[in-house]
């Protein structure tokens, strides 16, 4: 387990989650460099059998779980979740490993949420601004107004941005919360896990904010293509499967809400129509699609 040499006595115990699949060295090294001064711990947890991990991950003396095979993010993020609940963790950071924090980061996070949290409101997560440097442009954070989603730019003027969900890759989330709003749907495996829970957590009375100082550099997508003034990201077949499915699932849920069932029912045809027509390999994407929809409505969930 890693102690940060930053790590202040005053300073939340924070740990920093890793979920890795996989991972691309040059992409994984300044992940963990960039975050290990910034936390108190960090556990890794490999959805695989180690194998595939650099060796300069066991240089850094952090903590690292294989799973043994592929269980999906979700599984993976519990595992860690679960050991934190249980060595008392105040916070815990959730990281991808395509994402890379910068200085400073996590104390903006923090300072951020606490502040909310003495304002009397109650705080499910905070997240950063992130950046993807092929598509140039900080993402902006995402919330409902009415049937459609707004994109809110980042602020100067304001410290953060409410949101109706965070990308899971930056999220600050105190370890408190998951005993209110339960902890990942690992049904999900991969995609929507960070929109479900968020919007579960909403539903539960709780708020998730974007800190507008606070930045990040993420990777969206395979590979991104320009279509009417916009880059959109693009990911496997394989991932809109999940993408879909889940969106299916998502919708039929109880408490979701019908503003929200017509916003997931958009999207999903939309996204079906893009890839359908505008993506390469458009029959696979169609067929993989078309079957997430299926399993989506008959309720199967896991790894496909």
């Amino acid at each position: 387990m890693l102690i940060a040499e930053s790590a202040l006595t005053d300073k939340p115990r924070t740990v920093a989650v890793i979920v890795t699949y996989q991972p691309d060295p040059e992409a994984l090294y300044p992940l963990i460099e960039s975050v290990r001064t910034q936390v108190d711990d960090i556990c890794l947890v490999d959805n695989g059998d180690g194998t595939k991990l650099p060796s300069f991950v066991y240089d850094f003396n952090i903590e690292v779980i294989c799973l043994g095979e592929n269980c999906g993010i979700a599984y993976a993020q519990n595992v860690a979740i679960r050991r934190a609940e249980v060595r008392g963790s105040e916070y815990i950071l959730l990281l991808d490993q395509d994402s890379v924090p910068a200085a400073g980061m996590v104390r903006q996070l923090i300072t951020a949420l606490e502040g909310l949290k003495e304002r009397g409101i109650a705080v499910a997560a905070v997240g950063p601004s992130y950046l993807d440097r092929r598509q140039g442009e900080t993402a902006p954070f995402v919330y409902r107004q009415g049937l459609k989603l707004k994109r809110r730019p980042r602020s100067e003027q304001e410290e953060t941005s409410s949101a109706d969900f965070l990308i899971a890759s930056g999220s600050l989330i105190p370890v408190a919360v998951f005993k209110s709003v339960g902890h990942m749907e690992e049904g999900l495996f991969i995609d929507y896990v960070d929109i479900e829970w968020g919007l579960r957590a909403k539903e539960k009375g709780f708020g998730l904010f974007g800190v507008n100082d606070a930045f990040m550099e993420h990777s969206m997508g395979d590979e991104w293509i320009d279509f009417n003034g916009r880059s959109v990201p693009v990911h496997s077949p394989l991932r809109h499967y999940y993408a879909v499915r889940n969106a299916v699932w998502l919708f039929r849920r109880r408490w979701i809400g019908w503003a929200w069932r017509f916003i997931l029912a958009l999207r999903i045809f939309r996204q079906f129509v893009f890839f359908s027509v505008f993506g390469v390999k458009r029959w696979h994407h169609s067929k993989m699609m078309l079957l997430g929809i299926y399993h989506g409505l008959i309720g199967r969930t896991g790894r496909l």
